[in-house]
């Protein structure tokens, strides 16, 4: 199981030297977060972030936890993806999720809340992804995006195109279905026994449909920097099918914490 962070506090410069810190301490991936507006807190665009994490660091995996495409323009979202990749020679990932309702970024400014109405988005969206990254001409025309055929060029550095992660409610048969159609499923859960039956229930779902058996499980978590305690944590979160763990303190976080996580190291189940 791979081990990632995520960097959720600081300046913008800070952060930067956290994914370059974390990447020193022998980190997996580095993720920031996507918001616009959260009880005033400060906080930093996540594609600009992860351009400057991109050109300082060499090996970790990159992304954000959660992209919100459900705000954004799918055809924006591939081009600065695209860059992305190619600005860290392939270390991209994209997780996706339908977004927090507690951003300001939503129905404050008129973007549209009702579930069912993002989840359309969603999947559109992330069918405009998959084509344009292609390279070849493409077009779109559903229920919320229309466009004739563009073609998006270079291709992404990553074959057969940046891996979308995506966040699943393991209650939701639709929800389910769409994670298991990408290259990852973003776990809401860090028990064991439920993440067993997710895993199985999303490779069977791969297999119904002859998809490739490649496929992540991402779990999230705290883990003390006490490494013995940390592998204790984990351990059971690898074993039940995670294939990540993302280190993600949501509610204390400081520079100083952060620091102290990432020079403890990842959670190392062996």
């Amino acid at each position: 199981m791979k081990a990632g962070i995520v960097i959720n506090t600081g300046s913008a410069l800070d952060q930067v030297k956290l994914a370059e810190r974390a990447e020193a301490a022998g980190w997996d991936g580095v993720f920031t977060y996507d918001a616009i507006d959260i009880g005033g807190a400060e906080m930093f665009d996540p594609w600009t972030l992860l351009a400057a994490m991109a050109v300082r660091t060499t090996r970790v995996r990159l992304g954000a936890v959660v992209f919100a495409p459900t705000r954004r323009r799918p055809w924006k979202v591939a081009r600065e993806a695209m860059t992305i990749d190619h600005l860290s020679s392939g270390r991209l990932v994209v997780p996706v999720g339908l977004g927090a309702l507690d951003d300001r970024g939503f129905a404050n400014v008129g973007e549209t809340t009702a579930i069912g109405e993002r989840a359309a988005m969603l999947d559109e969206t992330l069918a405009i992804l998959d084509g344009l990254w292609t390279g070849r001409p493409f077009g779109h025309q559903g229920t919320h995006y229309r466009f004739g055929p563009m073609t998006f060029l270079p291709r992404p550095v990553q074959q057969p195109r940046i891996p979308i992660w995506v966040v699943a409610v393991s209650t939701g048969e639709r929800s389910m279905a769409r994670a298991a159609r990408w290259d990852g499923l973003v776990l809401q859960t860090e028990d064991p026994v439920e993440i067993a039956s997710i895993t199985a229930r999303a490779r069977s779902l791969r297999a119904e449909h002859g998809r490739p058996e490649t496929f992540d499980i991402v779990a999230q978590g705290t883990t003390p920097i006490d490494a013995a305690a940390a592998r204790a944590i984990a351990a059971p979160v690898a074993d039940a099918g995670a294939t990540w763990w993302v280190e993600a303190d949501w509610t204390s976080a400081t520079l100083d914490s952060l620091r102290a996580r990432i020079d403890a190291g990842p959670p190392r189940v062996s």
